[in-house]
């Protein structure tokens, strides 16, 4: 049994849709991680729960309740940053996906 030229051509065109599928999936995902999760609602409520934090230990001279104030602040940040790392990570995979699918079915179009 031999596979025809047909055959390859439809082996072919489901790859590359299954590409370019897989690849818009994780670019949405991407786009949705950096619109929702670092905007999000608990991200601003820590945010501002630490400021007070700071604020009432600046007031009150406690230097241990500023510091560890400062520490989660940092903390905060990093995963702001690793939150946009991931999103920008599938942005760029997705994208790639899909034009290694449309590649594909130029490819396919031009045999």
């Amino acid at each position: 049994m031999t596979m025809t030229i047909f055959e390859i051509a439809r082996v072919l065109s489901a790859m590359a849709s299954g590409l370019f599928l897989i690849g818009l999936i994780t670019f949405a995902t991407g786009v949705a991680i950096l619109v929702i999760r670092s905007i999000g609602k608990e991200t601003r409520a820590v945010s501002k729960s630490i400021l007070h934090i700071t604020e009432k230990g600046i007031a009150d001279d406690l230097s241990g309740l500023v510091d560890n104030a400062s520490s989660l602040m940092a903390a905060t940040s990093n995963l702001i940053q690793t939150t946009k790392g991931i999103g920008v990570f599938l942005i760029v995979s997705g994208s790639t996906f899909m034009v290694l699918g449309i590649i594909l079915t130029l490819y396919i179009g031009l045999n």
